[in-house]
């Protein structure tokens, strides 16, 4: 494919040409080596690549993308290397364009005199408003290289815990959908040709089966657009309850209503709270800054608001941080206490981070418990179904026999 750039040179000269490259990411790492700054890039059979930004908007920056940034770039702060020839390396390190392409869009901006963390707060999708604050806080201080320790163990914590949640689901995630295979095969291709060989034979059939073999053929009639029908649900249902305001409102509320599911949700709130919190605060930033920025990365409504309120109706009036805590019932007793003892010692952010790394342990033991009940309710409800469409074919054959033995 050919690509037509436009270009600045160290000098500050603007050039332009013609390049043959496999795609615009190729072309931004060839201008790259040349030392040549992107104004524009075009490719030559109609479709443009507006900037690198394009690129970004096609790719996604993975937990584990950033873990590798964050580790880097602090290593190579600490070792006295300057923020432009750590990012000029990692330009060169890095194959994935997309993060790539965020690098160059970062140099550029330091080189235009822009502040570090405007380059990362334009891409909200991937770096959320505590990665950019913690940013902007160090680079304020001075102090990058700690900034970007911590924000490498937290990904690190984050993504380590996330993977810990989802291997205990997998089983009962592969037993749900071994079980929707499994009835859907019964009900819609099975069950109908058992109910037609019994209606063929003329046999008198007991209510309950009829039921049953009614379903199953009105199933078989329609198998096609049921199964369409079912996926169009499955699609719909995941983009309301997972894109939609309204949706994540209306599971969050029933998640609350029941026992242990909203033993797992308060304890990951109050964990991804605890830890977001010690990282705000030991970044230097403001408490209050730090609660509201805070209340945005928690992933529960009502901790935000609770958060907004200890910000706003407690700190900000002149509340003490504990007796702030104090007003609001998400948070349990011990964490109120824990919170009020070490902001009189001048710890807070160390109490914190112990009370982010108890809470992990104990969403392990929650998740533990809702897979270990998880389980055998399962099991109950599909060998349930099973044994219903079992029976329903068993009686009316041993009532056949019956009759042909009498």
């Amino acid at each position: 494919m050919r690509f037509h750039y436009i270009a600045s040179e160290p000098n500050g000269r603007v050039v332009e040409a013609d390049v043959e490259a496999q795609g615009p990411a190729e072309v931004l790492e060839w201008m790259a080596a040349q030392g040549l700054r992107p104004v524009s890039l075009k490719a030559l059979g109609g479709v443009e690549a507006k900037g690198w930004r394009s690129i970004i908007g096609g790719q996604s920056i993975t937990v584990e993308d950033k873990v590798f940034l964050t580790k880097c770039l602090a290593l190579m702060l600490k070792v006295g290397t300057d923020l432009f020839r750590a990012i000029d390396i990692l330009i060169a390190d890095f194959d994935k364009p997309a993060v790539k392409s965020l690098l160059i869009e970062v140099r550029d901006a330091l080189g235009k005199g822009q502040p570090f963390y405007t380059t990362f707060a334009k891409y909200p999708k991937y770096f959320s408003s505590v990665f950019v604050n913690l940013i902007r806080s160090g680079e304020a201080s001075g102090n990058l290289e700690r900034v970007f320790e911590d924000l490498s163990g937290s990904l690190e914590k984050e993504q380590k815990l996330r993977s810990r949640v989802r291997s205990a689901l997998v089983y009962p995630i592969i037993l749900v959908c071994l079980a929707i295979v499994i009835i859907f095969g019964l009900v819609i291709f099975a069950l109908p040709r058992i109910a037609s060989s019994f209606a063929n034979t003329g046999a008198p059939i007991p209510t309950f089966s009829k039921v049953v073999f009614a379903i199953g053929l009105f199933l078989g009639k329609y198998a096609i657009l049921i199964i369409l029908l079912f996926v169009a649900l499955i699609v719909g249902g995941w983009y309301f309850f997972r894109k939609m305001e309204v949706g994540r409102r209306l599971v969050t509320r029933a998640a609350d209503k029941l026992p242990v599911i909203n033993n797992v949700i308060h304890r990951m709130a109050l964990q991804r709270f605890a830890s977001t919190f010690a990282s705000l605060l030991k970044s230097g930033m403001p408490i209050i800054e730090s609660l509201e920025i805070c209340a945005d990365a928690v992933g529960s409504t009502e901790l935000k608001e609770a958060l907004l309120r200890i910000s706003r109706e407690g700190i900000a009036k002149g509340l003490t941080v504990g007796e702030a805590f104090r007003k609001e019932p998400f948070f349990p007793r011990v964490v109120v206490n824990l919170i009020a003892i070490s902001e009189k010692a001048g710890h807070l952010e160390n109490i914190l981070e112990t009370l982010a790394e108890f809470y992990e342990g104990e969403i392990d033991s929650a998740v533990s418990i809702l897979v270990s009940l998880l389980e055998p309710a399962l099991l109950v409800v599909i060998g349930l179904i099973v044994g219903l469409i079992a029976l329903s074919i068993i009686v009316p054959v041993y009532q056949m026999v019956g009759n042909i033995g009498g």
